[in-house]
């Protein structure tokens, strides 16, 4: 796209031509252009009458004395670089060109896709089948099978520490994410027999008396402690926080302690190539350079800079940042691997296809300074069902996939591998059998559910949630993957 020049004889026409086209912007592209003029140094206090209710005081007053430098307005890939200039009246001009050039572009082209792709065959739209599929032998036991009570089970997680698996999930009395739910802790010494599940972090109440909703988030392991993760929020979402717990034997657990993010995670925290450790959230995926995860956690994400101070990253707030960023779909529940450039790559699930979006496809985001800040998120064609899922990589280097890619109800659970990180070809089925819900519950379903992994001694673990009742683990060895 070239530079605009207009006509300085026509200046104030152009200027209310390019203001009447950017008020009858998508609330959230006007949004995205304010933020853009304002990293330019432009204030446009000169044009406020013309905002939409409600944005006034996004505008500082007027003060465009700006000098010589350039912008690079690329950020959406619809912005040139201009020369800013000390005419208040001939910036305007060039920054109205720039959002009318904008509007053109987003009219015209297409969205951008990442080639990161499962291949999958699509039928209507929909993925209906993946190429080459195998079926390994693998093998499964169950956890968790409630009969009449705490029987809402789901966000399971796993790991192996002193000799042992230790599994924690969310437990509830009866339906999703409700009042007093629980986080659960079984352990095994040899993955075929488990404990007794009994709470870890039991069901907590506020200073009010009201009770709280925990959600199990993951482990970590730093010379000799386990630390086990938990969200913390209110029916409504309020107040929600990181908490954890640690154990150093196994037995004994610490009491709760705070981490000081206000986020409800959706894996535990994993190490980048220089030790750096990220949460993977919805929208926001903390890090922190204290290798133990109970402190120095500093934010980051996909939410807009506007939003830094209020923030917070639970299973409603999700959906407000995409209405904000006028994406084409509401993204949620990342999962990331490294490429060997170093480039972190974070797929997200679509929750919800708002507009624009092909759907039933992740999404992606990219950081290229380990975590610190993300780019715009934007389509893949590696297929989704609207479901959670783990990326990962193999001790042979190749890259893995484990979720619910094609089917309908959370079946089949899939294994998909890639040696690049960018095409995931080779797909084997874990699991797709049915399992019957015992209880009913609000928002209760899926065969496999949530599913997070685990490598150790030569196999691939995987716990997933069946219907959101049982907790079942399954593990495949390595060897029937191939090298």
């Amino acid at each position: 796209m070239g530079y605009c020049r207009p006509s300085l004889r026509d200046e104030e026409s152009q200027i209310l031509a390019a203001l009447d086209i950017l008020v009858r912007l998508p609330v959230g592209r006007f949004r995205e252009s304010v933020v853009l003029w304002r990293r330019a140094g432009f204030q446009p206090g000169l044009i406020k009458s013309y905002w939409p209710p409600g944005t006034k005081d996004m505008i500082t007053p007027p003060c465009c004395d700006c000098i010589g430098s350039k912008e690079d307005f690329s950020a959406t890939s619809v912005y040139p670089k201009m020369m800013l200039m000390k005419s208040k009246h001939l910036a305007l001009v060039l920054l109205g060109c720039a959002t009318l050039a904008a509007v053109a572009d987003t009219a015209t082209n297409a969205p951008r896709r990442s080639p990161v792709t499962n291949l999958a065959e699509w039928k209507d739209g929909v993925p209906a089948a993946l190429p080459a599929v195998r079926h390994p032998k693998v093998e499964g036991v169950y956890l968790y099978r409630p009969e009449s009570q705490w029987t809402y089970s789901h966000h399971p997680s796993l790991t192996f520490f002193q000799g042992r698996f230790f599994a924690i999930w969310s437990n509830g009395r009866t339906n999703e994410d409700d009042l007093g739910q629980r986080v659960l802790l079984s352990t095994s010494e040899d993955f075929d027999h488990w404990t007794e599940p009994r709470p870890l972090a039991d069901s907590i109440r506020d200073a009010k008396g009201a009770e709280r909703v925990l959600t199990a988030a993951g482990f970590h392991q730093w010379q000799g402690t386990l630390v086990a993760y938990f969200g913390n929020y209110g029916l409504h979402k309020e107040g929600t926080r990181l908490q954890a717990m640690t154990t150093t034997n196994g037995q004994t657990w610490s009491a709760i302690r705070e981490i000081g993010v206000p986020v409800n995670p959706n894996h535990g925290p994993q190490a980048t190539r220089s030790g750096r450790l990220i949460i993977a959230g919805n929208i926001s995926f903390p890090w922190s350079d204290d290798r133990s995860g109970l402190s120095g956690w500093q934010m980051s994400g996909i939410y807009p800079a506007s939003m830094n101070s209020t923030i917070k990253d639970d299973p409603a707030s999700f959906r407000e940042v995409a209405t904000w960023q006028d994406w084409a779909a509401a993204l949620c529940e990342g999962s990331f691997y490294q490429t060997d450039d170093n480039t972190l790559q974070m797929l997200l699930r679509n929750a919800g296809q708002r507009k624009g979006s092909l759907g039933h496809r992740l999404w992606i985001t990219e950081s290229r300074d380990d975590g610190a800040t993300w780019s715009e998120p934007i389509e893949t064609d590696f297929s989704d069902t609207n479901a959670k899922f783990h990326f990962g990589r193999l001790p042979n280097g190749r890259f893995y996939y484990v979720g619910n890619p094609i089917g309908q109800g959370r079946t089949p659970l899939v294994l998909s591998l890639s040696r690049d990180g960018v095409r995931f070809g080779e797909h084997f089925i874990l699991g797709d059998e049915h399992y019957s819900q015992r209880r009913p519950g609000h928002a209760k379903g899926g065969e496999y559910g949530y599913p997070t992994s685990l490598i150790h001694d030569g196999w691939l673990y995987v716990i997933v949630s069946r219907q959101k009742e049982a907790v079942q683990v399954l593990r495949v060895r390595l060897a029937q993957l191939g090298s």
